[in-house]
């Protein structure tokens, strides 16, 4: 780490956008400065912004599965997913990892395992190019839960967790045919099958939801972690939410569910796709609609990791009164600040010097440059 700067940049602050240069001191933003400047590298016009703060991203399991029954080795599926991940201008990521054996990973702990034993191990040697952080995405009604739970979230690296019930008539699937549907494609079982797994996953959920989820409450609790719903549906959920102390509503699926966790004062966050997209994959509630009734608050890549960036590009040009640092904020400063990682998310002196230039290419921000910690990392 040393001294860097940049001029002939737009910087993108929490609420404006500037033409100067930036100068940075060691892993620290030192110096901001408004107007021309001869010192540094010379940007030519382009954007700086803060380098992005992912939350949920399923994109490690997807290279580490990338076929069904396929598995990939860990740490090169790591090193391939950091990879796309620091050139998409994310800096910090939150990797999701599940836990809680299903149907369709018996073996979930042991996967579970070689993965985040991947990133500690990535870490301690320091080649990634992000920083890589744990997200448990609790699968509550899996018997085995709490045992993968106890395996994992003492380990300094986790994070968050998440409290996701997928149980058919719950959350994402309130619809038990739109369910019977996607898992009669999804699996490619008949229809006995389907109605055999409902009936084996109610039974489960009925046996294991509620004391599993108090169990997981209680000790990220006690370890100060930050917690997050998954696809609150009602407000029964978001009740639910608050009194466990929750502080991210993962994916709301219903105005009503959005609009409730807003009042509690909890961080809204939708996926990405969905802004570019322009609607839910499930055919869920709109994110954009999200942002023009003034409901969300960060927004993740989900499944595709170019998609936050390419999102709060487009969200000025689709919802009237979002300016760019605005919709960046979902991106940066909010998802930071949600987990408490106040230290970046925005150009600030004295804030991480996690940075991004970009350019504009026929309206797509392209990458030209990531610097984490003010070393150059793509």
């Amino acid at each position: 780490m040393g001294a860097a700067a940049f001029r002939n940049a737009r910087i993108v602050l929490a609420d404006e956008i500037v033409d100067g240069s930036v100068a940075v001191d060691g892993d620290r933003i030192a110096g901001l400065d408004r107007g021309i400047s001869q010192v540094g590298e010379d940007f030519e016009g382009d954007y700086l912004i803060p380098g992005l703060v992912e939350l949920h991203t399923d994109h490690l399991e997807n290279h580490y599965r990338p076929r069904p029954g396929v598995f990939w080795d860990a740490m090169a599926s790591l090193h391939a997913h950091d990879v796309q991940i620091a050139g998409s201008g994310i800096t910090t990521v939150f990797d999701a990892v599940r836990i809680g054996s299903d149907r369709d990973m018996p073996q979930m702990r042991e996967h579970a395992g070689m993965l985040i034993d991947a990133i500690r191990a990535a870490r301690q040697q320091g080649w990634l190019r992000a920083e890589h952080l744990v997200h448990l995405r609790c699968e509550l009604p899996s018997a085995d839960v709490i045992d993968h739970y106890e395996s994992f979230v003492e380990f300094p690296e986790t994070r968050l967790i998440s409290l996701m019930d997928h149980t058919p008539g719950q959350r994402q699937f309130t619809s038990l045919e739109t369910y019977k549907l996607f898992y009669k494609k999804q699996l490619g079982v008949t229809q006995e099958e389907v109605e055999r797994y409902l009936a084996e996953a109610l039974a489960q959920h009925e046996r294991h939801a509620a004391p599993n989820r108090r169990h997981l409450v209680q000790r990220a609790r006690a370890l100060h972690l930050a917690m997050a719903s998954h696809d609150d549906a009602t407000l029964a959920h978001v009740e639910q939410a608050v009194e466990d102390g929750v502080a991210i509503a993962e994916f709301p699926t219903t105005l009503e569910a959005a609009a409730a966790a807003h009042d509690a004062g909890l961080a809204i966050l939708m996926g990405a796709p969905n802004v570019v997209r322009g609607k839910s994959h499930s055919g869920n509630i709109s994110a954009t609609d999200l942002v023009r009734a003034g409901l969300l608050d960060i927004l993740s890549s989900d499944y595709v990791p170019f998609a936050p960036l390419q999102a709060a590009f487009a969200l000025p040009q689709r919802v009237d009164n979002v300016a760019l640092p605005t919709a960046l904020a979902t991106v940066t400063r909010n998802p930071a600040r949600a987990v408490g990682l106040d230290d970046r998310g925005e150009i600030a002196i004295g804030k991480r010097a996690d940075l991004v230039r970009i350019k504009l290419v026929g309206g797509l921000p392209v990458v030209r440059g990531v610097w984490r910690q003010g070393i150059r990392v793509s």
